[in-house]
């Protein structure tokens, strides 16, 4: 009888210790989704940004068509980016971009004084450092998944049920993003 009760015991502590792990990778998932919809949250405010931004500019410095054009193609390029390697690469391009932008803004006193130019950059900025924020919320919560799945034993419950290894969203890859932009006038 003493045997039947302990091999119960351990069964129980098996099955109870497998629905924990299961919920945590749930958990983790969640999380890593919900910290991914922070990030395109605040892209889509970004995108919705910058239109705005280059109209301003657009009014003081006409001929500074190429500054323009690269933000508008850099833009136009991170909305259609497909897969998160594609987005991350796309998304330094366009930091990029608005970097030389706001350089082409410097050249122009009447334009940084402008109190529109100067609210547009502060919203930028600010939305910039939201997604610097989500974007380190969303890897750590990514890595926390990716230890799981690649630990044991919790390696089996992600075997068993799917769960897989989510992509971090960094500058890896992209050796053109990890340069400063250049700027010549």
């Amino acid at each position: 009888m003493k045997p039947l009760i302990i091999l119960g015991a351990i069964v129980l502590l098996a099955v109870v210790w497998f629905v924990f792990s299961y919920n945590r990778f749930v958990r983790l998932i969640t999380r890593a989704k919900e910290a991914w919809s922070d990030i395109e949250v605040q892209m889509k405010r970004r995108y919705d940004l910058i239109p705005n931004l280059v109209n301003t500019v657009k009014g003081y410095a006409t001929h500074e068509s190429a500054a323009f054009e690269n933000v508008t193609k850099a833009r136009a390029a991170a909305i259609g980016a497909g897969t998160l390697a594609e987005k991350a690469g796309a998304e330094d391009v366009l930091s990029g971009a608005l970097k030389s932008l706001f350089a082409v803004a410097e050249a122009y006193p009447d334009l940084k004084a402008n109190q529109n130019f100067l609210e547009l950059q502060r919203e930028l900025s600010d939305t910039e450092n939201k997604i610097q924020a989500s974007r380190r919320f969303y890897n750590g919560n990514v890595r926390d998944l990716n230890i799981a799945t690649d630990s044991f034993p919790t390696n089996l419950v992600a075997k068993i049920f799917n769960f897989t290894k989510m992509e971090f969203f960094d500058l890896e890859g992209n050796e053109a993003a990890k340069e400063p932009v250049k700027v010549e006038f």
